[in-house]
């Protein structure tokens, strides 16, 4: 379970469109507390899909081969495929748009209030990937102090690049802003490679050890 969780969790903080959207909120007025909005949403979503998960299983496994066991399998894989075809056709269209310029001037946008920005976390997450988190948590036995050191670094981890751009604006606001911008400015000319690479590689992960654990 600690694996697929770190893997999934590296994939979330890898997939560029959260940081760009946050890019852009901290870029904006008040853009600390926003960001800051922006980051406890975020999180917040992180924390009650598992408090979901670990209601729903009573902090305890199911067997793998009880109906709950092989279901959520069955949604793992899923998932996984569904992120593999995903990542195969932004592929294929990646292939038939012309190049970006990556060197663009950054751009501004205004996000209104905190509470658009709490509500653009929860748009921007990236719910299938979050979603095979879920998958995971079944698996966790909250008997052992290990599972929530595991939770917690799960959630740490999928946020840890919006968090150290936060921290970034509160200490050295005015550089913060000029970088992130440009830094966005390169993941826009980027994101098709950044959304393809993520995806392929957890959803062959998880389609593969899904496959492996149903037939096994």
């Amino acid at each position: 379970m600690v694996l697929d969780l770190m893997l999934i969790a590296l994939a979330i903080a890898l997939y560029p469109l959260p940081m760009m959207a946050f890019i852009l909120v901290v870029s904006s007025t008040r853009g600390v507390w926003k960001g800051l909005a922006f980051l406890l949403a975020w999180l917040a979503n992180l924390v009650a899909v598992i408090a979901i998960v670990l209601a729903l299983t009573g902090g305890q496994p199911p067997s793998p081969r009880s109906p709950p066991g092989l279901a959520a399998l069955a949604a793992k894989l899923a998932i996984g495929v569904g992120l593999v075809v995903y990542g195969a056709r932004r592929y294929r269209r990646m292939k038939g748009k012309a190049a970006r310029d990556a060197t663009a001037e950054p751009s501004r946008v205004e996000v209104g209030s905190v509470w658009a920005a709490a509500g653009l976390a929860v748009l921007i997450q990236p719910w299938g990937m979050v979603a095979a988190g879920a998958t995971t948590v079944i698996e966790a036995d909250t008997s052992h102090a290990t599972t929530f050191i595991a939770l917690f670094g799960f959630c740490l981890l999928a946020s840890s690049g919006l968090l150290a751009a936060e921290l970034y604006m509160v200490f050295a606001p005015e550089a913060a802003q000029d970088r992130l911008l440009r830094m966005r400015a390169w993941m826009e000319g980027h994101k098709d490679e950044a959304i393809v690479f993520v995806c392929l590689l957890l959803g062959l992960w998880l389609t593969g050890q899904s496959i492996y654990e149903l037939t096994g």
